[in-house]
């Protein structure tokens, strides 16, 4: 069983690789064992007991308290790769709005350089997500593609459907953002074995409504069937935010996880690519959604 999010589904945050995630702790000797509702125990232990940080705390039998070590993934490493990531992508998007301008006579150019953009930063994405270790170049390569994409995108709809929906959609992703995070250190959010099967089931339902809707919209002309535009739109929209939230909430376990179990400090650059997915997820469905709203008007 995989994370929600793709990066984290390779190195040192999968099944595959034994991560001792939800509801785990190392026993006394060094065993962690797996416990009721985790959908990532194992019985095979820490997998970073390799790590020379790591198996020392498992020696004293408790989890990694990560003291300050340049062996190991703490959260300033999660915030200051992610802060690079997210940075490079807004620096991005911001000249792609002002060099890649909408109006008549550019729109048809500026709209395939960002699906071009799109395109490519999608492969990145890809190739990221299948390597077992993080790759820097490839994580700010990514950023900065789909910085032109969103920059690109979101000029389109601020200018010519919907005046400050980019603005909008920024403040509903930091609102979204801050919510569960502020929900999750709390308690509210348990994430565990029940809450990943309905997430995971809901993505996957999401995803094949949407490619059916993409299909018919192809072959059929028009909006398909209906699902990104009108009732149905805006529905689906709020689905998609929410979708995004909860992706949210299963990627700050993954990064608590990691980060008490030693994980190695090059598993920061994951984090960090895993995190800015999920935002730009939740950026695109406010997008979409305020250009809904709005052209419903």
């Amino acid at each position: 069983m995989r994370s929600s999010n793709p990066v984290f589904s390779r190195r040192g945050f999968s099944r595959d690789n034994g991560y001792a995630g939800f509801n785990t702790a190392p026993q006394a000797g060094g065993a962690a064992v797996g416990t009721q509702g985790s959908p990532y125990a194992q019985p095979q232990g820490n997998p970073y007991a390799t790590n020379p940080y790591a198996q020392q705390d498992l020696q004293q039998g408790a989890p990694p308290q990560t003291p300050v070590t340049t062996g190991r993934m703490t959260m300033d490493d999660v915030v200051m790769r992610t802060g690079t990531t997210l940075g490079i992508l807004i620096v991005t998007a911001a000249l792609a709005w002002a060099l890649l301008p909408v109006d008549d006579a550019n729109i048809g150019r500026s709209y395939g350089i960002g699906i071009g953009a799109a395109v490519i930063g999608m492969v990145l994405a890809l190739v990221q997500s299948f390597k077992r270790t993080a790759t820097p170049a490839l994580i700010v390569s990514y950023a900065a593609f789909e910085g032109v994409f969103l920059g690109v995108i979101s000029s389109i709809v601020d200018n010519r459907i919907a005046s400050g929906a980019a603005m909008q959609a920024v403040i509903g992703t930091l609102a979204v953002f801050a919510a569960v995070l502020v929900a999750y250190k709390a308690g509210w959010i348990r994430v565990n074995r029940r809450f990943y099967g309905f997430v995971m089931a809901a993505a996957l339902g999401f995803m094949l409504l949407m490619v059916v809707n993409l299909l018919f919209a192809a072959f059929g002309g028009g909006d398909g069937l209906g699902f990104r535009s009108g009732g149905l739109g805006i529905l689906f929209g709020i689905i998609g935010v929410l979708l995004g939230a909860c992706f949210l909430a299963l990627d700050f376990k993954q990064v608590e996880d990691g980060i008490a179990y030693g994980a190695p400090k090059e598993e920061a650059w994951l984090a960090a690519f895993g995190l800015t997915l999920t935002l730009v997820w939740i950026y695109m469905e406010f997008l979409r959604l305020i250009a809904i709203l709005n052209s419903n008007d």
